[in-house]
């Protein structure tokens, strides 16, 4: 088997979120075990059924690259105890058959889940509902260990850069070699 392609969802569009970087450093956490990439779906429109089939461009162009995809790894904020819309909207996408013969591109997808949050909950909660979500559709979560990092302002730099602290770091290093062994043993 080659290197395994792990394709990072951050919930949030923003450019510089802290949970893009928080996946950039997830990606670096694993070294030569996978190749972590990070999926643009900020072009993916709303879904509706009047433009389902054929599905927009955008669309067919995420579920090429997460068809192709060993695992899935999900970065989610928490929005009033919720994952984004963002996420929502794409995931409603995926989750739909590609054509009455092609089926959904999510079904039996190793997938994690990570978060950080202001506040203390680190984004458990929305983590749940994701979960929740994720395993409707026939995806393979590793339920533990998640990383649910509270308080990420106080693990900023002076630049506004996410810069971990000792613990935070320990975690999410644990999940992304947590993550290769479980995508390893669902290849099987």
């Amino acid at each position: 088997m080659g290197k395994l392609k792990i394709i990072a969802i951050v919930g949030s569009l923003r450019s510089n979120s802290f949970h893009r970087q928080l996946a950039i450093e997830a990606g670096r956490l694993l070294g030569d075990s996978a190749e972590l990439e990070l999926l643009d779906f900020s072009d993916v429109p709303l879904l509706n059924p009047d433009f389902e089939y054929p599905a927009p461009d955008a669309v067919k162009r995420v579920r090429d690259i997460v068809k192709s995809a060993n695992g899935i790894w999900f970065f989610s904020p928490e929005y009033n105890h919720f994952f984004s819309g963002a996420l929502k909207n794409l995931i409603d996408w995926l989750s739909r058959p590609i054509s009455e013969s092609k089926p959904q591109v999510l079904r039996n997808k190793p997938a994690a889940v990570s978060g950080l949050s202001p506040g203390m909950s680190g984004s458990v909660v929305a983590q749940d509902h994701l979960v929740s979500l994720i395993s409707v559709l026939n995806m393979k979560v590793m339920n533990q260990p998640r990383v649910a990092i509270p308080n990420v302002m106080q693990q900023i730099d002076t630049n506004g850069r996410l810069s971990l602290n000792p613990i935070s770091f320990n975690f999410l290093e644990t999940q992304a070699k947590a993550f290769v062994t479980f995508i390893q043993n669902n290849l099987k």
